[in-house]
């Protein structure tokens, strides 16, 4: 199969085995996939990952144990634990130390003309969402694990920091528990789609003081956690979000004198992520920037890394 391959540097490979279909699995064609910001810190060198990078999908079931998924849209979640650990039990495949992640580690990913998955982690995809709008199905669960972890209510000031693709997903998600939200950016364009959601914005945090009960980190930035700190009231919590290859030596000292929360936040629930599309509450039809084909994949990379692009999406079918 046509294939985007890492191993120390990013190729088009034409002729990479196909994947193996295992007792429990789907193999899936994939149509469309999405270059996130852990994307692009693979191909500098995170997690050390080697193979077919790429996580956020849509594509149609071919094979598997169960005759009505055949034919299906469906997109999955990325985690598969080894099902026989005490986390896994205890309903924590995501945190399994046997784990491999589809994309990021030890399973190759999306940027393929199949994947597999087991069947479990698969989310049919309603009719009402495009097989491109299915791509943000996994960053939105992202962000929609932000509230199973904490609490927001109407009088909780918060902040969003970033305005890339997950800076704004996360902002429009919160938005919908009716908090004071404000999403701090470097970039006009990109906070005028939150503004067009009524959404508050700041160009740059000048002026902020340490004012927010919660800051959620989504800058892709090294610097995003000690941003962070600065912007959170004492005895807040600062959500982080942010993946990075290498970060900087963020001041901790401030969160022991200020009694500052850290939360890390990483995968999250596709329920709600995928009623929030069907029901047109969260709106990412305005974040794709460009589409290639997958024979354009390295021009793909080379233009998702562009300053000011949100999305870019490979048409692998």
């Amino acid at each position: 199969m046509k294939a985007l391959v890492f191993d120390k540097r990013l190729k088009l490979v034409l002729d990479y085995p196909a994947p193996d279909l295992k007792e429990n699995e789907a193999l899936i064609r994939v149509k469309y996939a999405g270059i996130c910001a852990t994307d692009l810190e693979i191909i500098k060198g995170y997690m050390g990952f080697k193979g077919v990078p790429g996580h956020e999908f849509s594509g149609v079931v071919e094979a598997c144990e169960i005759p009505g998924l055949i034919g299906r849209r469906v997109t999955g979640e990325i985690n598969l634990g080894c099902g026989r650990c005490a986390y896994c039990a205890g309903g924590m495949r995501n945190h399994c130390p046997q784990r491999s992640v589809l994309g990021i580690l030890g399973k190759d990913g999306a940027f393929a003309e199949y994947l597999t998955l087991p069947i479990d982690n698969l989310h049919v995809l309603p009719d009402e969402i495009s097989d491109e709008e299915g791509v943000f199905v996994e960053p939105l669960a992202s962000a929609f694990e932000i509230l199973s972890q904490i609490e927001i209510g109407r009088g909780t000031r918060v902040a969003v920091l970033g305005d890339g693709r997950l800076g704004i997903l996360t902002a429009e998600v919160l938005s919908l528990s009716g908090c004071p939200l404000t999403a701090i950016g470097r970039h006009e364009e990109k906070l005028a789609i939150l503004k067009a959601r009524g959404i508050e914005t700041a160009a740059g945090t000048e002026g902020l003081g340490s004012e927010f009960d919660i800051v959620v980190e989504c800058t892709g930035r090294a610097e995003g956690l000690s941003t962070a700190l600065k912007l959170v009231k004492p005895r807040g919590t600062v959500v982080l979000k942010t993946t990075v290859a290498e970060r900087d030596g963020a001041d901790l000292n401030r969160a022991v004198i200020d009694e500052v929360t850290i939360i890390g936040s990483r995968c999250g629930p596709f329920k709600p992520a995928i009623a929030a599309l069907k029901e047109r509450a969260v709106d990412v039809r305005m974040l794709v920037s460009r589409v290639f084909a997958l024979e354009e994949g390295i021009e793909a990379f080379q233009y998702a890394s562009q300053s000011g692009v949100l999305k870019a999406l490979i048409k692998v079918e």
